[in-house]
């Protein structure tokens, strides 16, 4: 039987209000891709959050772990990255860029039952790579 669509496709849960400046990047990745999703905040444990609904929920989890004041987020990557087995998340990056990979990884995902989304994910890798191509350095001076 078909799986049947009734709510966001992906959630971005934060611990805090102020996870939104990271978490943002997420949303614009999912956005542009025309994935449905939702941003809550939804625990004071931040650093934990990913394992605990992990722990949870039977749908795969995607940790971003986000720079903190002392330590630059590496707290929160060790907190994600270090899962008892058989509670797996899997962890992006620290920061702006790990919130955009995990947003791209989960389109990817969907996109495996999603020709059209599978579509617009070759387009967008396309044009990076082509963007890439387009870059110069300045010639080596001697």
């Amino acid at each position: 039987m078909p799986r049947v669509e009734s709510g966001p496709q992906v959630g971005i849960v934060m611990g805090s209000d102020s996870d939104w400046d990271i978490m943002q990047h997420a949303a614009e990745q999912l956005t542009a891709f025309g994935v449905t999703h939702e941003a809550k905040v939804l625990s004071a444990h931040a650093a934990h959050l990913a394992g605990v609904i992990a722990a949870k929920t039977m749908l795969p989890v995607l940790g971003v772990p986000v720079p903190s004041k002392y330590l630059r987020g590496e707290d929160s990557l060790f907190s994600t990255v270090q899962m008892p087995r058989g509670v797996p998340v899997a962890t992006f990056a620290i920061g702006e860029a790990g919130a955009a990979n995990a947003a791209l990884f989960a389109v990817a995902m969907l996109a495996r039952g999603d020709p059209r989304l599978e579509k617009k994910l070759a387009d967008f890798r396309a044009r990076q790579t082509a963007t890439l191509r387009g870059k110069s350095l300045p010639p080596r001076k001697k």
